[in-house]
């Protein structure tokens, strides 16, 4: 084990850490990898000392910080709403993980899904890989040809998942889930065919461009997460994304536009939250960006609960759990697969601000069984949104994530 990761406090952030880091961790005492068969490989030289890390907290640069970070735990997260030119809707999701652990090579872990609103389907798929390979911008092999955002230095992001490694020899490579992007200007290729896709069944590809309305929001104020003796993490977003560009749905290929929430997070840390996490993303047509988390340990209270609004104007409100209020409806969904068993309808308040929200899933069933990548299932869906400000009617779009049920 390094020195960093024996000195490492227990730290915690969005739920997937939870078990994410537990996957990681077999591969330190040399076990499967991210839950998968270890991958043959010649031994590793000597390894190099560290480089110095200043204390943190340290102020955020971008494009810089768009990039990875030499921390335990990290991720790049896209969820979103597309549309077509009949007014056919869909929602998505694309992560990446990333993971150090001790003196094993860098581990990633991706998960990609496809929320078929119109159709009521929900398809979804998982990739993970081993080595620095995966980050393009570091190692100065980012594409510069138009196909995907190509920096050349670790001045932005520029990653591709082929999890070819664990296929079997002479299988035809995959062709790789592609992440890249630097200030606020990305681009997402990424797809599943019959043989990668779980859920509802059916194939789908992703090609699409995005561009932020805004600057990155930096949450708790300079985009530094206090989460007291669980630890602390670096976190911004940019909270309101134009997409555009191509859906490939069961070989059908149609222009979409759109919008996406984009979270980038990462520190030292390992776990949180023992009991679950609820984490919403919502955005009303007003310009009103309003993120909330909720971790509950393993008796169910929630040690700790914090949020994000970022208004119309601009203005940008760290929130407590006295800003604000998040409860679920009676409304239940039990998944036939796993039986677990996710609230269904949830409602938001922020008084000050006279916002309430209700959301409800667009699609019942939305849950990633990613055990073998991650070692998790959760469920995290696109929702249909009512909501008002000082008595006046909105609409919108949210994404939740629900895990731990």
């Amino acid at each position: 084990m390094s020195s960093r990761l024996r000195a490492a406090r227990t730290r915690g952030a969005r739920a997937l850490a939870i078990t994410l880091a537990a996957a990681f961790m077999a591969g330190c005492a040399g076990g499967p990898i991210l839950a998968n068969p270890p991958v043959m490989r010649p031994a590793p030289g000597a390894p190099t000392a560290p480089p110095a890390v200043s204390a943190d907290p340290r102020p955020l640069s971008f494009p810089a910080d768009d990039a990875a970070h030499d921390r335990l735990t990290e991720w790049w997260y896209y969820t979103g709403h597309l549309r077509d030119a009949t007014g056919r809707r869909f929602g998505f999701e694309f992560v990446v993980f990333r993971a150090e652990r001790g003196d094993f090579p860098v581990s990633w872990a991706s998960h990609l899904a496809l929320t078929d609103e119109a159709g009521g389907r929900f398809i979804y798929g998982q990739r993970s890989e081993v080595g620095r390979q995966v980050d393009r911008a570091a190692a100065g092999e980012g594409t510069t040809d138009g196909s995907a955002v190509g920096f050349g230095s670790a001045v932005g992001f520029d990653l591709a998942i082929s999890g070819n490694a664990a296929e079997p020899a002479g299988t035809t490579p995959r062709a790789p889930w592609t992440m890249a992007g630097s200030n606020g200007s990305d681009r997402l290729a990424a797809g599943l065919s019959s043989d990668d896709a779980s859920g509802d069944g059916g194939t789908f590809g992703l090609d699409l461009a995005l561009t932020s309305t805004g600057p990155p929001v930096l949450h708790d104020r300079i985009g530094w997460i206090d989460f007291g003796p669980a630890g602390s993490s670096y976190y911004y977003s940019r909270p309101r994304m134009s997409a555009s560009g191509r859906l490939n749905l069961d070989g059908t290929e149609v222009a979409v536009e759109g919008d996406a929430w984009f979270d980038h997070q990462w520190g030292d840390f390992i776990a949180v939250g023992g009991g679950g996490w609820d984490w919403f993303a919502v955005n009303l047509e007003d310009g009103t960006n309003l993120t909330v988390s909720l971790v509950r340990d393993r008796e169910g209270g929630h040690p700790l609960v914090y949020g994000t609004l970022a208004g119309r104007d601009g203005t940008v409100q760290h929130l407590t759990a006295n800003d604000f209020s998040a409860g679920s409806s009676t409304a239940r969904w039990t998944s036939p697969r796993t039986g677990a068993t996710y609230p269904a309808g949830w409602r938001i308040r922020v008084p000050a601000h006279a916002i309430e929200v209700e959301l409800v899933p667009t699609v019942a069933g939305q849950e990633l069984d990613t055990r073998a990548t991650t070692g998790v299932i959760y469920w995290e869906g696109s929702q249909r949104v009512q909501a008002t400000i000082d008595g006046r009617a909105v609409v919108g779009e949210a994404y939740v994530e629900l895990t731990g049920y």
